[in-house]
């Protein structure tokens, strides 16, 4: 017996115990009904891919070659494509995520327009947008059902038996497309209470795992911009708390917290840690300073002063007043943050790099694993970096290193189109294909995404058409860039009207008015021309 029989036998039952008036209700339709709507609320969907994550996080701790990956989407429509896209191609969504970037809701899903990643969108857009993902995603379970079931309508009515088996086969063992996404709560978006109110609204709307970074929630910057400003990790362990009460208040008590550390790029702090004894937590980030000595008589009018070992240091204050840290300490404030976030119930961590590097990864890795040893990261590989320069670079300095000859190469210049067929980028391709398999070996990167991916994506297949429809081309670019394509490489899109649930509604409309039913999928739809 499998669970859609059971379905049907249970609804069979209800038909009975209602009697006449459940006549024409088809208990089959009905369990199809169920099967298609498997998950019923936002929290339903965070509890079973917080369990999908932690299954994932201990099969990576067991062994670094499992691990996970996800593209940044800003459209309940691109993250539908995107799983549909890998289960054609890989038949399986395990190990893959979506990500929702802060960064994408602000530039493309605000009121205002576009944005800047400073936490000026609005705060209900990231809950509105997971809830927007996940009806994409349950609509592709629906559809890609309902192919199923019209398939076996198609097989019983043919008398296969065979065919009938095997296709309901595929629907008792059917994977969904619902998958865990990974959701960018910014800096908070204000005080603790504030960020416990959105996260509520998150993990509501499906969000499992919520990343958040440690940055003042006023002056948030966009990870790889300038002017990046940290706060006291007391603050930041408040807003840990804050997300863990979230959790814990939902029922979602194995929820994921990233927590992100910006410290190697931010180089200014709104304030100064609050310390109670010297070593404590707020003079270790104090330490980190940009001070200089004074005596008592230098003190001037509002001057703010700490004292260290009998000594009277002033903070270095800008205009802005804002405090700098000493330059070259990032790394070092980096894994400190680390491993106090995951002493305070982060699980996962976040570092922002300048540039893809495993080794500089890896360094700051093995210095957090001294303290917490199954410390893992999730990493963005991000669209901001050149990859293709910094990889050349990286190729170039290991040739110079090895002894070779490098002289026939510019080290500066190396993103130029002549090095394109050269030994030197076929090296650094190779780096970047295998980049997330040696990160995750090396460095401890259990999650590997790209933040803003469709953005480009959307903005160059926009190009290519644009260019060519309305150039020379004229309809040739549409009907050879896109549709011909789509039809050979089995894009769903073709058939648009089944993806927007045409052929679901006409079903619908059978189980509800029966032969009566006015549908749309007859013969004289074009659609049929797609067949």
């Amino acid at each position: 017996m499998t669970h859609y029989q059971d379905d049907i036998n249970a609804i069979q039952e209800l038909k009975q115990a209602n009697g006449a008036g459940w006549n024409a209700i088809d208990p089959e339709s009905a369990a199809r009904m169920r099967a298609q709507n498997r998950f019923r609320t936002g929290l339903e969907i965070a509890q079973y891919t917080a369990d999908i994550m932690r299954r994932d996080m201990a099969e990576y701790d067991a062994d670094s070659s499992v691990y996970t990956q996800s593209l940044g989407v800003w459209h309940g429509f691109i993250g539908q494509q995107k799983l549909i896209s890998i289960k054609k191609h890989l038949k399986t969504t395990n190990k893959r995520y979506l990500y929702l970037s802060g960064w994408m809701v602000a530039a493309l899903r605000s009121e205002f327009g576009p944005l800047p990643d400073q936490s000026m969108h609005e705060k209900t857009s990231v809950p509105a947008l997971i809830e927007e993902l996940y009806t994409f995603l349950r609509q592709a379970d629906a559809r890609e059902l309902d192919l199923l079931f019209t398939q076996l309508d198609a097989a019983r009515a043919a008398g296969d038996e065979t065919a009938e088996e095997f296709i309901q086969s595929q629907i008792d063992g059917y994977e969904t497309h619902v998958v865990p996404i990974i959701a960018d709560i910014d800096a908070g978006f204000g005080n603790p209470e504030a960020t416990y109110l959105l996260a509520k609204k998150m993990i509501e709307a499906g969000a499992c795992a919520i990343q958040i970074e440690n940055q003042v929630s006023d002056e948030k910057q966009c990870g790889h911009q300038d002017g990046k400003v940290t706060v006291p990790h007391e603050d930041f362990i408040a807003k840990l708390n804050a997300v863990r009460y979230a959790f814990i208040e939902l029922g979602i008590d194995n929820g994921i917290i990233v927590a992100r550390t910006d410290s190697l790029g931010a180089g200014l702090t709104q304030k100064l840690a609050v310390t109670r004894e010297p070593g404590d937590l707020g003079d270790q980030y104090n330490s980190f300073l940009d001070v200089e000595e004074i005596a008592e008589g230098d003190l001037g009018n509002g001057d703010v002063v700490i004292k260290r070992d009998g000594t009277l240091l002033r903070p270095k204050r800008l205009a802005s007043n804002l405090y700098q840290f000493r330059s070259g300490t990032g790394e070092a404030r980096v894994v400190l943050d680390c491993i106090t976030s995951l002493r305070n119930g982060a699980d996962l961590l976040w570092i922002e790099t300048e540039k893809p590097h495993v080794e500089q990864i890896a360094a700051m890795v093995d210095a957090i694993r001294e303290e917490i040893p199954n410390a893992k990261l999730v990493y963005n590989n991000s669209p901001s970096f050149n990859w293709t320069l910094s990889f050349r670079q990286q190729a170039y300095d290991a040739l110079a290193e090895q002894g070779a000859d490098v002289s026939a190469y510019d080290r500066d210049k190396l993103m130029s189109v002549e090095y394109d067929d050269t030994e030197l980028a076929r090296l650094a391709d190779e780096k970047i294909r295998t980049f997330q398999r040696d990160g995750a070996a090396r460095a401890g990167i259990f999650h590997h995404l790209i933040t803003l991916p469709t953005y480009h994506t959307a903005a160059l297949s926009t190009d290519d058409l644009a260019k060519g429809y309305f150039g020379d081309e004229g309809m040739l670019a549409y009907v050879k860039g896109v549709q011909r394509r789509e039809i050979r490489e089995g894009i769903a899109t073709v058939k648009h009207q089944n993806m927007a649930g045409s052929d679901l509604g006409d079903n619908h409309k059978e189980y509800f008015a029966g032969e009566a039913a006015l549908k749309a999928g007859g013969q004289h739809n074009t659609m049929n021309q797609f067949s």
